[in-house]
């Protein structure tokens, strides 16, 4: 449920509430607004009833909320969240494009991408060190060396980076080096996983399952927040369906509907919603033109030789012509285009 409390009400008055609720064993999120402060009380509503809250000092009314996720709905907040990665917002009116390789596969390959989409625009980077893959006789990744290797290129280019951690055991590495963590689609409702990913504090990108509906998607959410992080950035990368033209087929439906159900910042990622880098383009518009708040792009300097996922990887002239492409129509849906520099601060 949802405390409502009064214009003006007091921390005190606030907090009075807080230590009341969690008295009867409700776990209280307080939302500090700039007209209103909310307080979000997850328990059994039957060990209560309201007018034992209604009538403390400072709460205007109490209401329930009807969806199964609490704390991601829009019941509990209507404005929508900001999650800053390193000095980056994921979730204002500026689009933010995530990119790089979907491997880290050596210092030399990383580096030269990495500069490459920052001349290009680009204000996150990409990578990953670990790589949970279908066979174990594919490349697993580089691990803690992937990890320097990253920190070396976000300290020559000053772009943050966000990688993806796959074990609990690998948490407190992962978060000791990057700026975001990633949970992967095949982790997504792995609820031990985003507990302890969720206990960094660190931005944590959830990726949607590829047989996930948006309520599990939104219900895994609800794991990192309960945790006690808001940080959450969903990201939608397609999932299994009868079509086999391509490697998943990209929910874009999912963005509006996750837009209207949540206040999470949600963004799309062409490259393995799709499989191949020449439907990247295209989906990618459609991605920002339907609200989405930023892209994840896959992106390699040689795609034909990539460790993993080379077709759908882009070139990086094809990453900086649809850099240059997605700067008209962000400003034609009304969402701010700025450089990784302005968008800091």
């Amino acid at each position: 449920m949802i405390v409502v409390m009064r214009p003006g009400a007091t921390r005190e008055e606030v907090l009075s509430v807080c230590r009341r609720l969690e008295e009867l064993g409700f776990r209280t999120h307080p939302i500090y607004g700039q007209e209103k402060t909310v307080v979000g009380a997850i328990g059994d509503k039957r060990a209560l009833s309201s007018e034992a809250i209604v009538n403390l000092p400072g709460v205007e009314k109490v209401v329930p909320i009807l969806k199964p996720y609490k704390l991601v709905s829009r019941e509990l907040k209507d404005t929508s969240t900001i999650v800053r990665v390193g000095e980056i917002p994921v979730g204002g009116r500026g689009i933010v494009v995530m990119a790089g390789p979907c491997a880290v596969e050596s210092e030399e390959q990383l580096l030269s991408v990495a500069r490459f989409v920052k001349a290009a625009g680009a204000h996150i980077l990409r990578g990953g060190a670990f790589k949970p893959r279908t066979s174990p006789y594919a490349f697993q990744g580089l691990e803690e060396e992937g990890l320097k290797m990253l920190a070396r290129a976000r300290q020559e280019t000053g772009l943050p980076f966000v990688t993806e951690v796959v074990d609990t055991r690998d948490v407190a590495l992962v978060a000791e080096y990057a700026d975001a963590l990633q949970i992967g689609a095949r982790n997504m409702q792995n609820f031990r996983l985003l507990q302890e990913a969720g206990a960094t504090g660190k931005p944590i990108l959830l990726k949607r399952g590829f047989a996930a509906t948006v309520e599990e998607w939104l219900m895994a959410a609800e794991y990192i927040l309960d945790a006690g992080n808001p940080n959450v950035i969903l990201c939608e990368r397609g999932i299994r369906t009868f079509e086999p033209a391509t490697r998943f087929t990209l929910d874009l439906s999912a963005v509006a509907v996750v837009k209207e159900n949540s206040h999470l910042p949600v963004i799309v990622d062409p490259s393995h919603g799709t499989g191949s880098w020449k439907y990247v383009l295209p989906l990618a518009r459609a991605a920002v033109a339907v609200g989405a708040d930023g892209l994840l792009i896959e992106v390699h300097p040689d795609p034909a030789r990539a460790l993993c996922d080379g077709p759908q990887s882009l070139h990086p002239e094809t990453f900086d012509r649809l850099m240059g492409e997605l700067t008209p129509l962000a400003v034609a849906v009304g969402r701010d285009w700025v450089t990784s520099g302005s968008m800091a601060g």
